[in-house]
């Protein structure tokens, strides 16, 4: 489904992933774990298009979109959420959902929101930055459920958020996780993450410094090694 392979990106002259590789096969959820800087966010903003790499390729479905711009590669089924919720703040709840929503779909968008996330049917006139955290990272995921993506990238979908609603936040991936789409996130909460995911990438200083299925990444030696941290949250 996606595959990226020997990338290397950065800012200006800062080189930030060196020679990353990663497959995120078709109907699975891929997990990235690593500390601060180790390159995870920069790896979900080449894949969206938001940073180009300066060598490697991103291929979906086999097809090479390493030059293509974002827009289109949102065309081809990429949903990015990005750190830091990824709303529109001055728009109501109803203008950022209808700004996902497929032409001809509004209706049924704005009920499917409100289904998966009641509280947003509740809030469908508020303005999105008067919204508490957690509600703003509801309406910011949601909208993977609404454009029917190939793959979501998720980045830090838990940050700063209470843990009642990073249970509903990982509720609502395991749901579209389980209907088919793939996912590739990038997690805080290690033993979430292996829940979720049936595959981990651990990060270190840009590049990969170990991989493979969950189920074998619950080694503390492991997580001391490449993350410093203990197996749990």
């Amino acid at each position: 489904m996606l595959e990226i392979v020997n990338v290397v990106a950065g800012y200006g002259e800062v080189t930030v992933l060196r020679g990353v590789s990663l497959i995120v096969p078709d109907s699975s959820v891929v997990a990235v774990l690593g500390p601060n800087g180790a390159g995870k966010t920069t790896m979900l903003r080449t894949v969206s298009g938001m940073v180009r790499p300066t060598k490697g390729a991103i291929l979906l479905d086999g097809e090479d979109i390493t030059s293509m711009p974002t827009q289109e590669r949102v065309k081809k089924g990429i949903c990015h959420i990005p750190e830091g919720r990824g709303v529109f703040p001055s728009f109501t709840v109803k203008e950022n959902l209808l700004m996902f929503a497929p032409k001809g779909r509004e209706k049924q968008s704005l009920e499917r929101a409100a289904d998966t996330f009641p509280i947003l049917g509740e809030r469908m006139g508020q303005v999105a930055g008067s919204l508490s955290g957690g509600e703003q990272q509801m309406l910011a995921i949601v909208r993977a459920y609404l454009t029917d993506p190939k793959v979501v990238l998720v980045d830090e979908a838990s940050m700063g958020l209470a843990p009642l609603v990073v249970e509903s936040i990982f509720g609502f991936l395991r749901k579209i996780a389980s209907e088919g789409t793939s996912l590739l996130v990038v997690e805080q909460y290690v033993s979430r993450a292996l829940d979720l995911a049936d595959s981990v990438y651990l990060f270190s200083q840009g590049e990969v410094a170990h991989s493979g299925p969950a189920s074998e990444m619950e080694s503390e030696v492991i997580f001391e090694q490449y993350l410093g941290i203990g197996a749990s949250d």
